[in-house]
């Protein structure tokens, strides 16, 4: 068994439960700014939400669009699919939902636990490609910063997983090796494949049990088996 000395988390949707947190956001903005008028029903509002929010995260990680853009067009998009084409509604929103959001505290099963074993017996850190101002208020809000010793956003690498060069300042900042190191996510391409193409151990964290094909270093359904593999 290899020895660690330094763990790096993702934080959506590994330990901090994303899906949850967002949608309880959006149920409160729905109410809030009576979106009933204009989408009917809370699915078409947010189904339509997440189907553009993804593109262009995508376009945001090519470095196709900026933050400041992605922040409010991807509510613009969806307002304009039933017909409304009001800029600052969209606006409003974003600023909503980024101020709101990040204050939920869902986390995934056994996380406080889990990161209380573990960064008692190694270093540990956050690597992620979400924004500044809503990742640092969701890990204080959620009591999740006592356990890192440092977080490392993409907006301060200037790159994003799977860009090898986000792991490659990471490393950099926390003197650590690739042999000691492990990097644990639950996005198979961005997390798992970008760490093993630059060299890290990996732990794919797979609640939902998605198939595939490939070879990585460890895959968990729950948080609570890392304590098996550290």
């Amino acid at each position: 068994m290899k020895t660690y000395q330094h763990i790096y988390f993702d934080l959506d949707r590994t330990i901090w439960d994303f899906d949850k947190n967002a949608l309880e956001t959006f149920k409160d903005i729905f109410t809030k700014y009576e979106l009933a008028s204009i989408f009917e029903t809370f699915d078409n509002f947010y189904n339509t939400y997440v189907m553009h929010n993804e593109k262009l995260w995508e376009d945001y990680r090519e470095g196709k669009v900026v933050k400041s853009v992605l922040s409010y067009k991807r509510f613009w998009l969806t307002l304009n699919e039933f017909g409304v084409d009001d800029e600052e509604l969209a606006r409003q929103i974003a600023h909503d939902y980024i101020t709101i959001s990040p204050t939920k505290k869902e986390l995934f099963p056994h996380a406080h636990e889990t990161l209380d074993y573990l960064h008692k017996k190694y270093k540990l850190y956050v690597i992620t490609n979400g924004f500044n101002e809503v990742q640092f208020t969701k890990l204080k809000n959620s009591n999740l910063d006592q356990y890192f010793e440092k977080v490392f956003t993409s907006e301060d690498a200037g790159a994003q997983k799977p860009n090898p060069i986000i792991f490659e300042h990471a490393l950099e900042k926390t003197n650590a090796n690739k042999n000691e190191s492990l990097m644990i996510g639950d996005d198979l391409r961005v997390d798992i494949l970008g760490a093993k193409a630059f060299g890290l151990d990996q732990v794919y964290f797979n609640p939902f049990k998605r198939d595939h094909s490939e070879e990585i270093t460890h895959e968990i359904n729950s948080l609570e088996e890392l304590q098996e593999i550290l």
